[in-house]
């Protein structure tokens, strides 16, 4: 019995590691990519005039479907931080790119990896000018708006905790009705990432009487998550999105890529654009994948522009090593 029991297990452990071990065949057969997205607002994911969701998130899922298919072939999934990653893992989405943090339990014990980090911010606070807050230590007995499932509840415990600031939480199932709840004075201040609280207020009503901290007690490397099982769809990611870097710092973008393809000498650029060498077909790929994503999404200077300079985000850290930044692009060699 204990030999059948051993069996049996076995085959459940090779089952489960091979259900969704070929994403890219799978997302080929279906014919578009499945992108799990947040509805984060302003600048990361939300619906424009035209009826369109845009923002930087939702060009990160614009990033992979170019990458497989040379065009945009993809479908949104809606999803919370309560269910994205139960979807991801169960196979309900084919990649979740919305800026999960990259911390060590969610890296090691998910069974989930992040495909490199793409945007760097902090949790910061919005709190009312008039209560005269000015650093994170006044909100002592502070009441603090903040949305469930992330890692910000934890990020607060321990900061709180380590210079004994005592405070009570209001927690809310989405950041809506955190601003929400907040911005009806059911509480002091308003906690999530910096660069994402910035871009939702912006929309608040009111907004000039209200202010960020300046201080962030918190780092939150963000990146998109897929699937531990299947490392050849997690190099797809990673390196679709190391190609937006690349372009940038190789001078190419959306606007030149066309005349780029036709006309460079340059030996990356030529790799890059799939001129020559086979850095598509190692990935399963077509070579020219990185152009169709720089033809159809832009560089990471393109996307930013496009969707958080529009609401008054600056590079900060995001920007290139060479700016003074932190983002570097992985050589294509």
């Amino acid at each position: 019995m204990r030999n059948i029991y051993k069996s049996l297990f076995f085959i459940f452990v090779f089952i489960s590691n091979t259900v969704y071990a070929d994403t890219l065949d799978k997302v080929l057969q279906r014919g578009y990519l499945r992108c799990g997205v947040t509805d984060s607002g302003p600048g990361f994911s939300n619906i424009n005039d035209k009826g369109e969701r845009v923002g930087f998130e939702i060009d990160h899922c614009k990033t992979i479907a170019a990458a497989v298919f040379g065009e945009l072939n993809l479908e949104y999934v809606l999803v919370t931080p309560q269910t994205a990653f139960t979807l991801l893992q169960t196979g309900g989405v084919d990649i979740f790119p919305a800026g999960a943090t990259l911390s060590f339990l969610r890296d090691t014990q998910m069974g989930l990896d992040f495909a490199g980090v793409y945007f760097y911010d902090g949790q910061g606070f919005m709190v009312r000018k008039d209560r005269h807050v000015s650093k994170v230590r006044d909100l002592e007995e502070a009441t603090i708006c903040i949305t469930q499932g992330t890692t910000l509840e934890q990020n607060l415990a321990d900061y709180f905790g380590s210079f004994g600031i005592k405070y009570d939480l209001v927690t809310f199932s989405d950041v809506e009705k955190a601003i929400h709840a907040y911005q009806e004075d059911r509480c002091d201040a308003m906690t999530m990432q910096r660069a994402a609280l910035a871009a939702r207020s912006a929309g608040m009503r009111n907004r000039e009487e209200h202010m960020i901290l300046a201080e962030m007690i918190s780092k939150e490397p963000q990146g998109a998550l897929v699937r531990q099982d299947d490392p050849k769809w997690r190099d797809i990611a990673f390196w679709a999105f190391n190609a937006r870097l690349a372009a940038e710092e190789l001078g190419i973008n959306q606007a030149n890529v066309i005349k780029l393809k036709q006309s460079s000498s340059n030996a990356e650029v030529q790799r890059l654009l799939g001129i020559y060498g086979e850095f598509g077909s190692t990935l399963g790929l077509s070579n020219d994948w990185a152009y169709h994503i720089i033809r159809l999404v832009g560089n990471y200077e393109d996307i930013w522009r496009r969707n958080l300079s529009v609401v008054g985000l600056e590079r900060g850290p995001n920007a290139l090593w060479r700016d003074g930044g932190v983002m570097i692009a992985l050589p294509f060699r």
